[in-house]
């Protein structure tokens, strides 16, 4: 069975401050239009300790910050080409 790439994204008061609860639909519909659902497990978690470069995004072990949703799609493109 294959492991899934995890996204995840960091769901603290700070990313919270600078918009994160934009991203999660924005992540949720990237998945569902690529079809990825079988090979991504998407989730939140609190804090990266990255609070000042925030909303913060890991990918495996690759993390993204000041993502927004102008940059998102960039992001997850980069984070899960090879899927």
């Amino acid at each position: 069975m294959l492991r899934k790439r995890k996204v995840i994204l960091c769901l603290g008061s700070s990313c919270f401050a600078r918009g994160n609860k934009e991203l999660i639909p924005m992540i949720r519909k990237f998945i569902e239009r690529k079809n990825l659902a079988d090979k991504v497990e998407f989730k939140g978690d609190h804090c990266f300790d990255h609070c000042s470069n925030g909303p913060n995004m890991m990918i495996g072990t690759r993390m993204f910050h000041q993502v927004t949703p102008e940059n998102i799609e960039q992001y997850l493109k980069e984070g899960l080409g090879d899927l």
